[in-house]
């Protein structure tokens, strides 16, 4: 493979795989495990073959059969093996294991680690492609408590040989990035791809804990993902844990708003109460077998070319006291998160849209970069079962409401509108709070910057007194 890194394409004074592997070997501290399901024993071998590995590995295991892998780590109750769970099991057996049968007290000097790998490879049809969780539990000095990093992967290769070369190849910068490099937990996630081409393989999710990682905020991890081109899209819980997105929209109902909430208002919150009322009538829609993404485009969260972290991780931390699921994407037209969508599900989908971004979307350079611009943009967006849930706007110079009935697009969109509206995938909310239609996050955000007072009741509750508190968005009291 030739050498790349998302963002970053020299690799100069940056060791080689073999360099690495053998690095690692030669301190005599550093021993412990490989476990590895699926893919062959990619990770171990790279040690075993650079010399040395016999001062680093105690042991190799590959439980390839079912009953061999569920006598060793136990059965999952969903029946399934290429799962966190499982991953979660794999260290925790492992390190028991080789701390019962490495002493502690025999061995005083040795760091131990555990790096285990559960992965489904592409089918034999290559119709699936193939995706892994991995991780490591690992400690720096002899006497202090593990850390961990977990990944989970997917794979864009074609052959199984090539997919289980660039696991392996991670692997390794992973050993390596977790003993020479866990202080910079942002530059472990570049090192990942050393010697890997960056569209190769796919990190959606990635976690660090533990006492060396304590100050990081998975959430900014995720942000860095999705930054450094290692994926499109990634997701974090009410807790600000992240999470698998696939985990997250497999066969689901999903209903989807996009906005900066910078910050989360009461419009965003009656969009969403609206929608959801909606939604949730739909005639093939069931309730529990709904979940609701709050999306923030990469896009939004630059400010002058970069990404202020802090202010992202306000917008997250206020979303995530309301309960909400909140996705990152680079997704900046509908099309693409309607199409990422539909690679987990096939059942309803829904975007609640407010009527301005509705109207930006018919506007034809906004599809430049397709061949069959705003035709096959529109076709791929509700080709899938998609319904748009158009919330209303008020004109400020007539102080009229504009709903699907009176906007204005260009005279060439008209019939194009019509045919989407009258098919019934377009559908007004009318049960809105009118005297929303006149808040906006932007004049909000100003009254927060210039220490204006009366923005507070124009927030859900609480959230004004967690931006005074925590001198959010530039808030200075």
């Amino acid at each position: 493979m030739s050498p790349s890194l998302p963002g970053d394409q020299t690799f100069e004074n940056r060791p080689s795989i073999e360099a690495k592997a053998l690095r690692i070997n030669l301190n005599q501290h550093i021993y412990g495990t490989f476990a590895e399901i699926g893919a062959g024993q990619e990770v171990a071998r790279h040690f075993f073959r650079v010399g040395g590995a016999s001062g680093t590995i105690a042991k190799t295991i590959s439980a390839y059969d079912k009953n061999f892998s569920d006598t060793i780590y136990g059965e999952e109750e969903d029946g399934r093996y290429v799962t966190e769970a499982r991953l979660g099991k794999m260290l925790d057996h492992e390190m028991q294991l080789l701390e019962s049968r490495i002493p502690k007290e025999d061995h005083p000097d040795k760091m131990f680690f555990t790096l285990a790998n559960t992965v489904a490879t592409i089918d034999f049809a290559k119709k699936f492609k193939g995706h892994g969780w991995m991780g490591i539990r690992f400690q720096t000095a002899p006497d202090e408590p593990y850390n961990e990093i977990t990944l989970h992967v997917r794979f864009h290769q074609a052959e199984a040989r090539l997919q289980q070369e660039v696991l392996g190849f991670m692997g390794v910068n992973l050993v390596y990035g977790a003993f020479y490099k866990h202080k910079e937990p942002k530059k472990i996630l570049r090192y990942l791809y050393d010697y890997i081409d960056d569209d190769a393989i796919e990190i959606d999710t990635i976690n660090f804990n533990g006492p060396l990682f304590k100050n990081v905020d998975n959430r900014l991890m995720s942000l860095q993902l999705v930054k450094n081109g290692m994926t499109e899209a990634v997701m974090f819980d009410s807790s600000g844990n992240n999470i698998l997105p696939a985990r997250i929209l497999y066969k689901k109902n999903i209903l989807a708003l996009r906005g900066s909430f910078r910050p989360v208002t009461k419009v965003n919150i009656d969009m969403f109460e609206k929608s959801y009322d909606i939604f949730v009538k739909e005639a093939n829609v069931e309730e529990d077998k709904t979940v609701v993404i709050f999306e923030i485009t990469l896009s939004n969260l630059m400010a002058q070319g970069e990404i202020d972290e802090q202010d992202f991780m306000d917008r997250a931390q206020l979303l995530c006291s309301l309960g909400h699921i909140v996705m990152i994407s680079d997704f900046q037209e509908y099309y693409r998160l309607v199409d990422y969508f539909a690679a987990y599900t096939k059942k309803q989908m829904a975007l609640s849209i407010g009527v301005n971004n509705f109207i930006e979307i018919f506007k034809e350079d906004y599809y430049s970069d397709l061949s069959g611009g705003i035709l096959e943009a529109f076709g791929k967006m509700f080709y899938n079962n998609l319904k748009v849930y158009l919330y209303p706007a008020k004109n400020p110079e007539s102080d009229t409401v504009i709903n699907s009935n009176n906007l204005r697009l260009h005279p060439r969109m008209k019939d194009f509108y019509k045919f989407f509206k009258y098919n019934g995938k377009i559908v007004d909310v009318f049960d809105y709070e009118e005297e929303y239609l006149r808040i906006f996050s932007r004049d909000i955000l100003a009254q927060i910057k210039e220490s204006k007072s009366g923005w507070e009741n124009q927030l859900p509750e609480g959230i004004s007194e967690m931006i005074i508190k925590n001198q959010m968005f530039g808030y200075k009291k």
